[in-house]
């Protein structure tokens, strides 16, 4: 299908707000917001382009501080008055220099909290989505003294090597019957492998998808 520009119901500032997401963990990162140019730009470079309110004048997100997003997919809504930009995010998204730009919380009568999620049936394996999320901002921000950071700055041959060593691990703890040991070791096997995941950019989704695809094959 032919897109154009002028599908877009732009407000009276000639401006649609934009709802930045990361393609990997389905975080939400930030809403700016682009004008007709800006987006033409983002379609045409596969890079996100914003239209600053308060400097009045475009800005290419990453374009000096090496925070690049680039686009994976490219959304707008039913009412075409609002985009939804799925993104491949290098670094902070927030000029904080956090991961996302949505930090603060407040609290609401009857809601989890993220640090009591509440666990449902549907939901018991949503603590992945969480651990991925988590392993995103890690990978963004990269907090001094956190594991996670430094597996991140040692590279893929270090992740690489504890995933195996894990995974040795959970195997002798299986072939020693010790359920509890089990449990730790491939907790830590999990997680390893859900760094690595990261570092090559692949979505936990597409491990879903493939699993999923073979289910149907059997």
């Amino acid at each position: 299908m032919t897109f154009s520009v002028d599908q877009i119901k732009f407000d009276a500032h000639g401006l649609v707000p934009a709802v930045v997401q990361d393609a990997i963990s389905k975080e939400v990162l930030m809403l700016a917001y682009m004008n007709s140019e800006s987006l033409q730009r983002t379609v045409q470079t596969g890079e996100t382009w914003y239209w600053s309110r308060s400097r009045g004048e475009l800005w290419n997100k990453g374009a000096t501080s090496g925070h690049t997003q680039k686009v994976k997919a490219l959304r707008y809504d039913c009412d075409a008055d609002t985009l939804l930009v799925l993104v491949e995010q290098t670094g902070a998204a927030c000029h904080n220099g956090t991961y996302t730009c949505f930090t603060n919380s407040i609290p609401v009568e009857g809601a989890a909290t993220a640090e009591a999620p509440v666990a449902t049936s549907s939901d018991r394996f949503a603590i992945l989505g969480e651990l991925e999320a988590v392993i995103a901002s890690r990978d963004a921000e990269r907090p001094e003294g956190a594991y996670t950071t430094y597996l991140f700055e040692k590279g893929v041959d270090k992740i690489l090597k504890k995933v195996g060593e894990e995974t040795a691990e959970t195997i002798i703890a299986a072939k020693n019957k010790d359920n509890d040991e089990l449990r730790y070791e491939a907790s830590d096997l999990i997680f390893h492998l859900m760094v690595l995941l990261r570092e090559r950019k692949l979505p936990l989704d597409e491990l879903m998808r493939e699993l999923d695809r073979r289910h149907v094959k059997k």
